[in-house]
């Protein structure tokens, strides 16, 4: 199982990013993948995830700013971000949870599948 991110960079205030996912190893289609990130000297905080049947769901913050969008035929999911913050400034990772049946946010404590690397966002003027 591999999860590898791409698309994180430097943006202003107020731009956007899109973070893909690119999964391998696994049935994919079948599968929940969800972001989660961590600012300096912070915690995890999960951003957004998205299941097998394409419900979706985000962090307080992130609603009305963030899209989660899945492509099955390229193993990806995607995460669009809007209206970015100084506060959005984090590296950020996707994870898998093969069953697709686990709540979201994923319960403390939780082990996600498999992590990807990561990829890092820094909004800045």
């Amino acid at each position: 199982v591999q999860l590898l991110e791409s698309g994180g960079g430097l943006v202003q205030p107020g731009g956007s990013l899109t973070l893909s996912c690119v999964a391998s190893g696994f049935g994919f289609s079948g599968s929940a993948v969800s972001w989660a990130r961590q600012a300096p000297g912070k915690g995890l905080e999960w951003v957004s995830g998205i299941y097998s049947d394409r419900s979706v769901y985000y962090g307080d913050s992130m609603k009305g700013r963030f899209t989660i969008s899945r492509d099955n035929a390229k193993n990806t999911v995607y995460l669009q971000m809007n209206n970015l913050k100084l506060e959005d400034t984090a590296i950020y990772r996707c994870a898998v949870d093969l069953s697709d049946r686990g709540s979201w946010p994923p319960a403390a404590g939780t082990d996600m599948d498999a992590w990807g690397k990561g990829t890092l966002v820094t909004v800045s003027s």
